[in-house]
């Protein structure tokens, strides 16, 4: 029986992941020179053939189900859709990119695995899983008992910008977001950063329903109108401190906070998710967590890579940690 990468990586004491990387020589995989050798005498030692490794590698379908108008709105999709093209580039893989003009219907009946951005509705999950169980998606996991997916640990950053609020003695404490939407239903329902807000504040005792702004959207004009909806309703009662649920939302309401004369970050401090390149830039520069889409990327091809090369068949979820960027937007 041939060799394959699962017996590679016991014999070597080594990841699955690693190995595959090791022996496709990704440029990007960054490991010690012994780590490399104990791979190549794991191999040699098995008697592995790579060709079995690349023939297992055909017919990968990426999607991305983003709309242009959505990517303008929050280039955190773009900047992974950029990073899912150069991996594949560099790691040789044969990938052929669909888009929602496209429609399921184009996706080559001989894929053999998919990688998945954007929202689908439960009929369109049965297409995907009808053509091929070997499926990863991106940012989101609409079905943790079929798919495998990788996604920012979103709760736990919300969590963190409370807590660091706190640190600073802020007792008034917002928050505005947006929504996501239910296809299969057309209803927008709330996203996991707002309802994280409200569960870690009510345990708290600290939360104020009149503090929470949503819109439909995660986009610069919608923070923009929903800080100038709060400014105009609570007046003198404006919280001291905004947890914003991404940047294209912040950099809107950094926007209306300016344009009303509030000083930032001595009246109204802001913290967001996303560290999108712009955001250093803003005025005042914005305080947010920094989203590794780079690992998002990595981690998605290597879930795949574990189900192509190795045949893993249990779904994995997998949530990536993120770190705060401090910036003059929060004392």
């Amino acid at each position: 029986m041939a060799a394959k990468i699962k017996d590679i990586a016991e014999k070597a004491g080594l990841s699955i992941a690693t190995v595959s990387r090791v022996l496709n020589q990704d440029p990007n995989l960054s490991v010690t020179d012994q780590t490399r050798e104990k791979v190549y005498a794991a191999a040699e030692a098995l008697s592995y053939q790579k060709k079995t490794f690349k023939h297992s590698l055909k017919k990968i379908a990426f999607l991305y189900w983003m709309t242009e108008k959505e990517e303008l709105e929050d280039i955190y999709f773009k900047s992974i859709r950029l990073g899912i093209e150069e991996l594949t580039n560099t790691r040789s893989l044969n990938v052929t990119a669909y888009n929602p003009s496209d429609g399921l219907h184009s996706i080559d009946s001989a894929t053999e695995g998919i990688i998945a951005i954007g929202r689908f509705k439960t009929s369109e999950l049965d297409q995907l899983y009808a053509i091929t169980p070997h499926i990863v998606f991106i940012d989101t996991t609409p079905d943790e008992d079929r798919f495998d997916s990788v996604k920012p640990n979103l709760k736990r950053i919300v969590e963190k910008i409370i807590d660091s609020f706190i640190e600073k003695e802020h007792t008034s404490i917002g928050f505005i977001g947006g929504t996501d939407l239910d296809l299969n239903t057309n209803v927008h329902i709330p996203d996991i950063r707002e309802t994280t807000f409200r569960e870690y504040m009510l345990a708290r005792h600290m939360l104020d329903e009149r503090l929470v702004y949503i819109g439909h959207h995660f986009s610069v004009d919608e923070g923009y109108s929903l800080m100038m909806k709060a400014i105009d309703e609570l007046g003198d009662d404006l919280p001291t401190a905004f947890c914003v649920a991404s940047d294209p939302l912040a950099i809107g309401c950094l926007q209306a906070l300016n344009e009303r004369g509030f000083s930032l970050p001595n009246r109204v401090s802001v913290f967001s998710i996303n560290d999108i390149h712009v955001s250093q830039y803003v005025s005042p520069p914005l305080t947010t967590y920094h989203i590794h889409t780079s690992l998002l990327c990595e981690t998605a091809i290597d879930l795949l890579l574990e189900r192509l090369v190795d045949g893993r068949t249990l779904p994995k979820t997998v949530l990536i940690a993120s770190e705060p960027v401090f910036r003059k937007s929060t004392i």
